[in-house]
């Protein structure tokens, strides 16, 4: 007999089976729960940037001065190699974008590289990558709202500088509105820049000589123009273009499914300044004259101008001004994040890491406006700007090491969705280009990258290490060498997985209701008759039963997780939904099996390894069941379903009874099961009619003398115990909040 239950508008079949005796069987069936357990109060960012939103903010902000303002100059030090030099600058990011890929999706929390480098490599690394972060930020994202000020001074005959000031309160209140209005302004100035620089490269190949398609004729200008070395430099000049890149890690915390939007939407995001960057650089040493080329400050508007005319300059001037200020506005979104969260962490003011209204962090954003204006008005920005990219360049290697340090920490919970390719070669290969590009930027950038090191380490030092008992990963790596570790990092990390697999949360629900139960009272079993006796169950009783079989035969290695309980985790790639074999053994029957001494009970769970963590999740939810109070003695001597039911069930996520004790449902007799008005986390899981459990599909029709078991939050099961209509109060509730807004 197989049992099922209404999941949204998906039937889910449940199957268990319990052997009675080697001739017969029983149908039996069992329904816990699982929900995330949290503290309402404590306020977290929104999930609500998608794919697009990801690839808006890291195109955005890589597009202002390394394409309208940079190509010229890095022209007269290599020539007409310099489309190389970007070239090769796209494939030099590479190590560092891989790197914080898989930190984002393995921590994808506010913050970005700070919260990498703190968990990482401790505390005070974290500080240095923190407020090293937001003033690098602060800088580079003043600069390019200078740059739009410049621009729009052409046609509103104001100081670009107060024009700058304005623009920074503008896209700051935009900030504080929220992250999705903030990402919906990005997605338009990037759409807008994308399309006119794409237009513009399509075009402007057609002024390429066919027969010399990488460098002009007759310019005297030469590839390599000053060797190896004036192109290695060029490089390092340009290198900075790509920097923007990673900021979408400051903001990962509010990314939909981080796993697969950060590092697609990182790469198409590569992808594409890669090939505009080379190919705009290969049209300007086309279209103009060489002393033009490398004397001009908006070398893209003089190229336009030449085969486009004064039509396609304005495009162009609207295009750059897209390009500065989605600089500036994913900078001011990105840098907000690095004080919020080390406010969170107590390295920083607590208040700063408060929510306002709009469920951003008010305070942060503000804090990183009021700096923006005054670096605008007291700094010379480009040449701070240019300073600050060292800073970066050193973040580059310092994230690199990062993923090295958390691999070889080898903590459990510790599951990237996105693994970086080539380790560790990759992340030693990025650490040396950032060594060789900061060699190259210069003494004085050099001498402000160590300045501001000390400055964030006396910050810590005077301010927040007394307040700290946080330890960073590398106490792993030191616990492997004999020394000792941070368990806390540990538990943080298992906190992430549950709120990355959060899409999945009445997946517990489902794998209870879908899993087999083996009853065996008497006998004795091994290890091959244990496989055997597996495999026939799992291939009988599960869609994917051949997979499901295969993999509980190859694991068989368990550990403890309650009295008399052992569990085995397994995940395989090809599997659809998680599923679960329950072995309980009864008091005459004996287990042969090595490190299950007193096993009473083998739970085999097996998981798609997508999402990331799952498997976990769903492990702990059996354990926290399995360590309940008397879970022992009440699943010892549990006969029949019903009991079973409750037992695997926890009280605050479940309710069931008669329908005639339960009013909000005595006032919808008749009605069918798909058109009961419940609250959104309540699911009606199952039916018993006449003494017969029935499958719950939308179709059927609810009659006075059924029970039913309901499965939701536990807010709203909370309400039905009380006996209160849980449709009434909640839309009570959503009348009320709008009552409140403006």
């Amino acid at each position: 007999m197989n049992v099922g239950y209404r999941l949204g508008n998906t039937v889910v079949r449940q199957r268990h089976l319990v052997f009675v005796s080697p001739d017969s069987e029983e149908i039996v069936t069992e329904i816990p729960e699982e929900s995330e357990t949290s503290d309402s109060s404590d306020k977290k960012l929104k999930k609500n940037l998608k794919l697009f939103d990801v690839y808006a903010m890291s195109t955005g902000a890589m597009f202002s001065s390394g394409l309208f303002l940079l190509p010229g100059i890095a022209a007269s030090f290599t020539g007409d190699s310099v489309y190389l030099a970007y070239l090769v600058a796209g494939f030099l990011i590479l190590p560092a974008m891989y790197s914080m890929a898989e930190l984002s999706t393995a921590m994808p929390k506010a913050g970005g590289t700070y919260y990498f480098l703190d968990r990482s490599m401790g505390p005070m690394v974290g500080t240095i990558g923190g407020l090293g972060s937001w003033v690098a930020v602060v800088f580079k994202s003043a600069f390019a709202l200078v740059g739009m000020g410049a621009y729009l001074n052409i046609y509103l005959e104001m100081d670009f500088t107060i024009l700058a000031v304005i623009l920074t309160v503008v896209f700051g209140v935009i900030n504080v509105v929220g992250a999705k209005e903030t990402t919906l302004l990005q997605r338009i100035l990037v759409a807008a820049l994308v399309v006119i620089l794409a237009v513009f490269i399509i075009l402007g190949l057609a002024e390429v000589d066919s027969g010399s398609p990488f460098a002009p004729n007759g310019d005297g200008q030469d590839f390599f123009r000053s060797g190896l070395v004036g192109f290695a430099s060029t490089i390092g000049l340009v290198f900075v273009s790509y920097a923007g890149l990673t900021k979408v890690a400051s903001v990962a915390e509010e990314v939909e499914n981080p796993d697969r939007n950060i590092p697609l939407g990182m790469t198409l995001s590569l992808v594409t300044a890669t090939v505009i960057y080379t190919l705009g650089t290969m049209i300007l040493i086309h279209v103009l004259p060489q002393a033009q080329l490398e004397g001009s400050l908006t070398p893209v508007a003089d190229a336009g101008e030449e085969f486009l005319g004064s039509t396609g300059v304005i495009f162009i001037v609207v295009a750059a001004i897209a390009a500065f200020a989605s600089t500036g506005n994913a900078g001011i979104l990105s840098a907000s994040r690095y004080p919020y969260a080390m406010a969170k962490d107590r390295l920083i003011p607590s208040n700063l890491a408060e929510l306002g209204r709009f469920g951003t962090p008010t305070k942060s954003v503000f804090l990183t406006v009021v700096a923006m204006v005054v670096v605008l008005l007291v700094f010379d920005v480009e040449a701070v700007a240019k300073l600050a990219s060292a800073f970066q360049l050193v973040l580059f290697g310092m994230i690199c090491a990062a993923v090295i340090v958390m691999r070889e920490s080898r903590i459990d919970t510790y599951k990237p969705g996105f693994r970086a390719p080539l380790y560790p070669w990759l992340q030693a290969a990025g650490m040396l280009i950032a060594l060789w590009l900061i060699s190259e930027i210069g003494l004085l950038a050099i001498a402000f990258t160590a300045a501001l090191f000390l400055g964030c380490i006396a910050w810590y030092r005077f301010y927040a290490s007394g307040n700290l008992e946080r330890r960073g990963a590398i106490f792993h790596v030191h616990q492997r060498l004999g020394e000792q570790k941070y368990e806390g990092l540990e538990r943080e990390l298992m906190t992430i997985i549950h709120d990355r697999t959060q899409s999945e949360n009445l997946s517990y629900e489902a794998l209870i209701a879908r899993s087999a139960v083996i009853d065996l009272p008497v006998g004795t079993f091994d290890e091959t008759g244990l496989k055997k006796l597996l495999a026939q169950t799992a291939t009988e009783r599960f869609e994917e039963g051949e997979l499901v079989a295969t993999t509980f035969s190859e694991v068989m290695s368990f550990r403890p997780v309650g009295d008399g309980v052992h569990l085995s985790i397994a995940t395989a790639s090809d599997l659809a939904q998680p599923e679960l074999l329950v072995c309980r053994f009864g008091a005459n029957a004996r287990l042969n099996l090595d490190s299950t001494d007193d096993c009473d009970t083998l739970l085999f769970l097996i998981a798609p390894d997508r999402p990331v963590g799952l498997d976990l999740r769903l492990a702990g939810h059996l354990a926290e069941v399995v360590q309940s109070d008397h879970f022992t003695d009440r699943w010892r001597n549990a006969e029949g379903e019903k009991a079973l039911n409750a037992i695997l069930m926890r009280d605050d996520h479940f309710y069931h009874g008669p329908v005639e004790t339960m009013p909000f449902l005595v006032e919808q007799l008749g009605r069918t099961i798909g058109e009961l008005e419940l609250p959104t986390s309540c699911i009606l899981a199952l039916i018993e009619r006449d003494g017969e459990l029935i499958i719950a599909t939308p179709d059927v029709t609810l009659v006075a003398f059924d029970s039913v078991a309901i499965i939701g939050e536990p807010s709203d099961i909370e309400l039905l115990n009380e006996g209160l209509d849980p449709w009434e109060v909640e839309q009570g509730a959503l009348a009320a909040e709008k009552a409140d807004l403006p």
